[in-house]
């Protein structure tokens, strides 16, 4: 079975591509970095491996692709940064409503 890869880059404009391969992760950010792959990160080159999570099932990491390009860049950064603590605390909204779909109400 092969496993899948998602990953999140730093471009060269600060910003972050959050992607998904099957490939070795090298290879794709290589890929990235030569202009090789169309889109957001071809005029934002060089790019910098920043995180990775490997899945066993493609769904997984679909799922868990989508959850990361969802967030905003602090939340982003926070799991970049390995502050799991803190993404709780990230998925609330300026009001401070919490913004997940679900939330533990300890019933």
């Amino acid at each position: 079975m092969l496993e899948a890869t998602v990953y999140i880059l730093r471009c060269v404009d600060s910003s972050y591509y959050t992607g998904l391969t099957k490939q070795p992760i090298e290879a794709r950010v290589w890929e990235h970095n030569e202009g090789i792959c169309e889109g957001y990160t071809k005029r934002r080159r060089p790019v910098e491996l920043v995180f990775t999570e490997t899945y066993d099932r493609m769904l997984d990491a679909i799922a868990r692709e989508k959850q990361i390009k969802g967030w905003s860049r602090a939340k982003k950064e926070a799991l970049i940064a390995r502050h799991y603590h803190r993404l709780p605390q990230l998925s609330c909204n300026r009001a401070g409503h919490d913004t997940r779909r679900w939330v533990d109400k300890g019933d």
